[in-house]
C-alpha cells in the first residue's frame, strides 16, 4: 500500500493518541488510594506502596510559606529569581559544576519537570529496569520511544557500562536520553559506577537526565551525581518532596547545561502553556530550603530511614526472600522465590488480601512480569513523633524502632512468615 506522507503523520498521531489513551494511573498513587479505601472499610493495612516522606517540613521553612501566604501574584515563567539562584548555588557545591540561574526552571515538582523535557524531546529514550513508573508513560505523552537495559542484582539494579554502550551501538540513534536515577527508585540502591557510565555518555554524546530527587537521602551522606563527571551533557532534576517533606507543595527544579540552553528555552515555552507558573508563596519558601543548612535536620531523618531500612532488610531476608542492603531513599526490593505465583502482581495481591501488606509489583517499574520481584517502601510510621527520639551518628536499636515504627515492624513480621510459610 502506498501512503503519502500526510497520511503517515496522520497514523502515527492517531497510534499516539491511542497508546495514551491507553496509560493507567500511576500505580504509586493507585496503591495509596487503594490502602485508604481498605483502611476506611476497617482492614489494618501496612503501607508499604506509597513513597511519601513521613518527616514533618523543616519549621524554619514552614514559616517563610506563612511569611509569603499573602502574595498573589504571577511570579515568572521560569521561576523566582532568588530560588533560582540558591538552586543554582546549591548544585555548584555539591558537584563542583555551575548550572547558571538563567538556565533553570522551577516547576510544579520534578515529575512534571521530567514530563516537559519528554514533550520538548525529539528522540529516544534508554531506561534500565528498574526504573521508576512514570518514566516510560512520560516518554509515551512525549511520543519518545523507550529502549529497555535489564540489569542484575550483582551490579546494584544499575546497568554497567559495557552494557550502556551495547545498547548506544544497537540503536545507532544520535538523539538518545538515558535516564539516571541513584539512590534508586525502586532498589534503594545506589549507583558505584558513575564515572565509567559518563565516559560511555561522554564518548557517544548522550544525553542524560539525572534525576536527585533523593540524592539528599544518601546513607552515606555523599552527594554523588554524575554530573560530576558529564557536566556538559547531564540534566539535573529534584526537589523538595522527599528530603525536606514537602511532596505536596509541589516544588521542583530542572537544571541545563549551558550548551543546551536553546533546549531550556522550548521548556519554558511548554510551561508558560501549561502551568504558567508554581505556587508563589511556595517559591519564596523553597528560597529557604536551599540557603539554609539543616545539618541536624537531614542527619536525623537519615538516620532514621537507615536504621529502619537496616531493620527491614535484617528482618525479611532468608533463603526465600533475596534483598540488596538498603543504601538511600526509603526502598527495598525484595524477590520472593516461589513459583507459586504467576506474575508480580499476583504475588502484591495475595500478599495484601493474606498479610495487609501493601507493596508495588516490579512489573511496574520494568521488569517481566514473571519475576517476582516487589518495591516495599519502609516509612509507614509518624515522623514527627520519631524525631523526638534519642537519634544520635549510629544505628537505632530495635527497642527504638519498636516504639516509633510499629507498623513497620509488625507488617515486615507479617510478610516474614508469610513468606517462611510458603
Amino acid at each position: 500500500m502506498v501512503t503519502d506522507s500526510f497520511s503517515i503523520k496522520a497514523i502515527m498521531k492517531n497510534y499516539t493518541k491511542k497508546s495514551i489513551l491507553k496509560l493507567k494511573p500511576s500505580s504509586t498513587l493507585v496503591i495509596n488510594e487503594k490502602s485508604k479505601e481498605l483502611i476506611s472499610k476497617g482492614k489494618k493495612v501496612y503501607s508499604f506502596g506509597f513513597g511519601q516522606s513521613p518527616f514533618p517540613v523543616p519549621e524554619s521553612i514552614v514559616t517563610k510559606l506563612k511569611e509569603n501566604a499573602h502574595r498573589k501574584e504571577y511570579l515568572p515563567i521560569q521561576g523566582l529569581v532568588k530560588l533560582r539562584e540558591s538552586i543554582s548555588k546549591y548544585i555548584e557545591k555539591k558537584t563542583g559544576n555551575l548550572y547558571p540561574t538563567e538556565n533553570i526552571l522551577i516547576t510544579p515538582g520534578s515529575k512534571e519537570a521530567m514530563l516537559l523535557m519528554h514533550v520538548a524531546f525529539n528522540g529516544e529514550i534508554i531506561l534500565s529496569a528498574p526504573s521508576w513508573v512514570s518514566y516510560e508513560p512520560q516518554a509515551i505523552i512525549g511520543r519518545n520511544k523507550v529502549h529497555w537495559i535489564e540489569t542484575t542484582r550483582e551490579n546494584n539494579w544499575f546497568p554497567t557500562a559495557t552494557q550502556l554502550e551495547k545498547k548506544i551501538k544497537s540503536l545507532n540513534k544520535k538523539n538518545l536520553i538515558f535516564i539516571l536515577n541513584s539512590p534508586n527508585n525502586p532498589s534503594g540502591t545506589t549507583c558505584s559506577n558513575l564515572t565509567e557510565l559518563a565516559a560511555v555518555a561522554k564518548k557517544y554524546k548522550l544525553l542524560v537526565l539525572s534525576d536527585e530527587i533523593y540524592t539528599d537521602l544518601t546513607f552515606c551522606n555523599k552527594y554523588d551525581s554524575i554530573s560530576k563527571y558529564y557536566p556538559d551533557g547531564t540534566f539535573i532534576s529534584g526537589g523538595l518532596s522527599k528530603w525536606c517533606g514537602a511532596g505536596g507543595w509541589r516544588v521542583g527544579f530542572f537544571a541545563v547545561p549551558k550548551k543546551l540552553s536553546n533546549f531550556l528555552k522550548t521548556i519554558v515555552t511548554l510551561a508558560s502553556e501549561s502551568y504558567s507558573t508554581v505556587n508563589t508563596p511556595a517559591q519564596y519558601a523553597a528560597v529557604q530550603a536551599y540557603e539554609e543548612d539543616f545539618k541536624e535536620y537531614k542527619s536525623k531523618t537519615l538516620n532514621i530511614l537507615r536504621s529502619v531500612g537496616y531493620y527491614v532488610y535484617n528482618n525479611l531476608k532468608s533463603n526465600k526472600v533475596l534483598i540488596n542492603q538498603p543504601q538511600g531513599a526509603f526502598y527495598l526490593m525484595p524477590e520472593f522465590l516461589n513459583k507459586k505465583f504467576k506474575s508480580s502482581t499476583h504475588l502484591c495481591e495475595t500478599v495484601l488480601k493474606e498479610t495487609g501488606v501493601a507493596m508495588l509489583p516490579a512489573s511496574d517499574f520494568g521488569f517481566n512480569p514473571k519475576r517476582l520481584l516487589t518495591r516495599l517502601c519502609y516509612i509507614d510510621f509518624d515522623g514527627n513523633e520519631f524525631l523526638k527520639a534519642d537519634i544520635n551518628g549510629k544505628l537505632l536499636s530495635d527497642k527504638i524502632i519498636e516504639k516509633y515504627a510499629p507498623n513497620v515492624v509488625e507488617g515486615v513480621q507479617k510478610l516474614s512468615n508469610w513468606a517462611k510459610n510458603l
